[in-house]
């Protein structure tokens, strides 16, 4: 429910009485009671006690308050009482990033502003000129990307400006070159350089304070976000890019995408994190390429990717974003079906088999497609039953040997489709078990092969008999 009243929000500035508007001025004298948010270290509110406008404040919310939030809850619930006895003009240092105003016009969003000179005004002015610069304030810093400098106001504290660089640590290299700007009631600003990891060791901190990282030029910089990638992608395929990158299309590069994927499952599996990270880091390239390769063809834009992902994202969780009921993961894995099903528009179980992706690898497709026919009942319940069937398949194999038939690829298809089934009803993912019998047999073999060698054999000089000695030998050590 909002609340009706007739508050006036103006802005004083940075604080020193030069920076006050006519227009400011003109509301302040008009108001019939004026509050200020603070008259702590403010020339301005100085100067309006030397021309006779009288105010209040609510400098005593900041010995009251436990934290920020209470105070701004306070701040918003005295200003709509007083309101309701008459009109007030409200004077803040910068009512577009004040959040006592946010708050205020959430619950009376009559409230009218006058605008006045930003925070920020004085500290643009006395730094080197930066371009498309972005403005926070140190108690609401929300960092997610590094494209543009960053000015940060009202670095008021030594914690606050800690908190903040750890959040910048995230995505800055501590040696990343800052300017400080220290507490100062003048007009005109001046800063010190710094490391980023200074910011919270100066000997003085209020509401005066800010912090301005410039822009680091791409070959400078340690570390990087998402459009940096993107800029990079830019620079490659640009008129003076990489041959190379500038020769790829949609097609050639999509065996890497799938080779990437598997190189960063790998590194998973190693829990090698920082190893891991590199090899997402090469997965987010062949998106990124896509994506610069699909906006020079007009197939597709990163816009269209993010965007798709996001969308599916919301729909496909109802019981977030919409009135579906989830209780457990598993009744969400059942709803993201069922949501599917809607999208896709499958009418039968046979169009959700035929929907699994014939470009997965075949082991992981075999896999679902069971899984899938599983939702219908169509699964036995004992593994010892699919072994059953894995030794059936193998004896059509082995008669499609004998017979010299040419069905042999479609027998041996059929006795790994039931071996994936016998490895899922057993809970062992069918690619995993692979892989580790592939390594096992490297593993051995290399155990065989370093035996054979301290023999002063060769593998030229052994029968394939002779050598299963050596095999079972290699059997026998732990590591194999």
């Amino acid at each position: 429910m909002t609340h009706k009243s007739q508050i006036t929000v103006v802005s004083l500035g940075p604080g020193p009485r030069e920076y006050l508007t006519l227009g400011v001025l003109d509301a302040l004298k008009k108001a019939e009671q004026v509050i200020l948010r603070t008259s702590l270290r403010c020339d301005a509110a100085d100067y309006l006690r030397e021309i006779g406008i009288q105010f209040e404040t609510l400098d005593f919310l900041h010995e009251e308050c436990e934290d920020f939030d209470e105070l701004i809850e306070r701040a918003v619930q005295s200003l709509l009482e007083k309101a309701e006895e008459k009109p007030l003009c409200y004077a803040v240092f910068d009512a577009a990033a004040d959040e006592t105003v946010a708050a205020l016009r959430a619950k009376a969003p009559d409230t009218v502003l006058v605008p006045g000179v930003p925070l920020s005004a004085p500290f643009l002015a006395a730094a080197p000129a930066q371009s498309k610069i972005e403005i926070q304030t140190a108690s609401s810093l929300e960092t997610t990307s590094t494209q543009n400098p960053l000015l940060i106001l009202e670095v008021d504290s030594r914690m606050l400006a800690g908190e903040c660089k750890l959040q910048l640590l995230s995505w800055y290299d501590p040696d990343q070159p800052v300017l400080f700007f220290p507490p100062s009631d003048n007009a005109v600003r001046t800063y010190k350089k710094m490391p980023l990891s200074d910011i919270d060791r100066q000997s003085k901190y209020d509401h005066t304070c800010a912090v301005l990282l410039p822009s680091v030029g791409l070959t400078e910089r340690k570390r990087f976000d998402f459009y940096d990638l993107v800029r990079v992608m830019d620079i490659l395929r640009g008129e003076d890019g990489c041959p190379w990158d500038k020769e790829q299309t949609h097609e050639s590069l999509k065996k890497y995408l799938v080779e990437e994927a598997y190189e960063t499952a790998a590194a998973v599996s190693e829990e090698d994190w920082d190893h891991v990270a590199d090899e997402l880091g090469d997965v987010l390239l062949q998106v990124v390429f896509q994506a610069n390769i699909g906006r020079q063809y007009g197939t597709f834009e990163l816009a269209d990717i993010t965007s798709h992902i996001c969308r599916k994202m919301i729909d496909r969780h109802r019981h977030i974003f919409g009135s579906d009921h989830c209780e457990t993961a598993d009744d969400v894995l059942a709803n993201w079906e069922k949501i599917k099903k809607e999208e896709r528009g499958y009418k039968t179980q046979t169009d959700v088999l035929k929907g699994v992706s014939p470009g997965l690898p075949p082991l992981m497709r075999a896999a679902k497609v069971q899984k899938k026919a599983r939702d219908v009942g169509f699964d036995w319940n004992d593994p010892r039953d699919a072994l059953k069937k894995v030794h059936e398949e193998a004896e059509e194999v082995l008669s499609e040997l004998d017979k010299n038939g040419g069905n042999l690829e479609m027998e041996l298809g059929d006795l790994f489709f039931a071996c994936v089934n016998l490895a899922r009803l057993a809970g062992v993912d069918p690619e995993s078990s692979l892989q580790k019998a592939t390594e096992k047999f490297i593993s051995r073999f290399s155990s065989m092969e370093n035996e054979i060698l301290r023999d002063g054999k060769r593998f030229q000089d052994l029968t394939l008999s002779e050598m299963d000695v050596y095999w079972e030998s290699s059997k026998k050590h732990p590591q194999t």
